[in-house]
C-alpha cells in the first residue's frame, strides 16, 4: 500500500457558535440537570482560538499528507481558505447516518469516520488538541501499510472524579476480551508486546500483567491515531449492535465504547508495526500556568503535543494566551490554509 497516500481527520467544534448553542439545548437535560452518566462539560466544547496552528503545522512538518478531512457541525474559522486543494470539509450529515443526528458525542463521530468520501485506507486521526511541532515522516504512521503503534497493558484505573471515561475504558476492554485471549495473543505475538525500544515502564507493565490470565485494560497513547478504513469495516460487521447503541448517544456516555476499540483492534490482531510511538510525543493536561508546556513547544524537541483540556477549573484566558503564544514562536508564517 502505498506510503504516500495517506489522509489527515481532525474534528472541530465551535463551542461559542450561537445556533450550535441553541441545537444542543433542545438535546440536553431539563433545567441543566447534570447527569453523572454522560459527559457535557462544557470543556468538551470550547474554543481556544489555537487551530491555525495545526494547519500550520501540517503544512511545515508534514507536507507530504495527501489530503485534510476537516470534520465540523457546520461552523468555519472566518480565517479558513475553504478551497485549498488539499482541504475537504465534512460536515456531520456528509457521512453519519442521519438516524444518529444531531450529535454532541464524539464517538459518533469518530465510528463512522471511515464512511467519509474520498477518505485514504490509510488515515491518521488528530483531535484538534494534537499539534505538529516537528518534522513527521508518512513512516512515523505506517510502515509497510500497517499503522505504527505500541501494544501494552494498563489496569483501567477507577476514577471517583472522572464518573464516565473509566467505564468506557472498560467497555473496549469487554468488547475485545469476547474475540482474543490474553495469553494466548502474547505467545502469538511477543515481539509486539516486548520490543526493545518500548518505554520501560510499559515493558514492565506487560510483564507483570501476565500473572493476570483476564485483560484489566490498554494503553493507547492520546495522540494521532493511525487508522486503516477496514478496521472500522470490520467492527460494524461483528460488533454492528455495540456501535449503533453507542452512535444512538446524543452525548459521550459511560455506556459508549470508543475509536480505541478500534485502535486496540488493529494491535491485537497483528496488523501493526510494533514501534515506541512516545518516544516523539509529549501529553500535557493544561494547568492555569504552563510553563513546562510552552518549553515543550518552543524547544522543539518533541514532533507532536497533546495540549488537553480537563475538566477541571482553571484561569482560562491566561492558559489560552501561553498557549497561543508558544505556538506562534515555532509556527508564525501564515500557512496556505489561510486566506491571505
Amino acid at each position: 500500500m502505498p506510503e504516500n497516500k495517506i489522509d489527515f481527520v481532525i474534528t472541530w467544534v465551535d463551542g461559542s457558535d450561537k445556533a450550535w448553542q441553541q441545537e444542543k439545548r433542545k438535546f440536553e437535560p431539563a433545567g441543566g440537570r447534570q447527569d453523572a452518566s454522560v459527559d457535557n462539560a462544557k470543556e468538551r466544547y470550547r474554543d481556544w482560538g489555537n487551530l491555525r496552528y495545526w494547519f500550520r503545522g501540517v503544512e511545515k512538518y508534514a507536507p507530504w499528507v495527501r489530503k485534510v478531512h476537516f470534520i465540523t457541525w457546520g461552523h468555519l474559522p472566518t480565517w479558513l481558505n475553504t478551497v485549498h486543494p488539499k482541504l475537504h470539509i465534512v460536515r456531520h450529515e456528509d457521512y453519519i447516518p442521519a438516524e444518529y443526528l444531531p450529535t454532541y458525542n464524539s464517538h459518533t463521530i469518530e465510528w463512522n469516520m471511515h464512511r467519509i468520501e474520498d477518505l485514504s485506507e490509510q488515515f491518521v486521526y488528530f483531535n484538534d488538541d494534537f499539534f505538529l511541532t516537528g518534522a513527521v515522516a508518512p513512516g512515523y504512521f505506517f510502515r509497510g501499510g500497517k499503522p505504527c503503534d505500541m501494544l501494552a497493558f494498563q489496569p483501567v484505573v477507577a476514577d471517583s472524579k472522572n464518573s464516565v471515561m473509566p467505564h468506557i475504558y472498560m467497555n473496549n476492554s469487554l468488547a475485545l476480551s469476547k474475540y482474543f485471549k490474553k495469553r494466548e495473543n502474547v505467545k502469538s505475538q511477543p515481539g509486539s508486546y516486548f520490543r526493545l525500544g518500548y518505554p520501560c515502564l510499559y515493558f514492565f507493565y506487560n510483564l507483570l500483567e501476565m500473572s493476570f490470565p483476564l485483560y484489566t485494560g490498554f494503553y493507547t497513547v492520546h495522540g494521532p491515531s493511525p487508522f486503516l478504513k477496514e478496521t472500522f469495516r470490520e467492527l460494524w460487521q461483528k460488533e454492528g449492535e455495540l456501535l449503533h447503541e453507542t452512535c444512538s448517544h446524543r452525548f459521550r456516555s459511560k455506556a459508549d465504547v470508543s475509536q480505541y476499540l478500534a485502535r486496540e483492534w488493529q494491535k491485537l490482531s497483528g496488523n501493526f508495526c510494533a514501534r515506541n510511538v512516545t518516544r516523539h510525543f509529549r501529553y500535557f493536561n493544561v494547568q492555569s500556568d504552563n510553563p513546562g508546556l510552552a518549553q515543550a513547544i518552543a524547544s522543539r524537541k518533541v514532533k507532536i503535543v497533546c495540549i488537553n483540556d480537563t475538566n477541571v477549573p482553571i484561569d482560562f484566558p491566561q492558559a489560552k494566551r501561553q498557549v497561543i503564544e508558544a505556538l506562534e514562536q515555532i509556527l508564525p508564517e501564515k500557512s496556505e490554509f489561510e486566506k491571505s
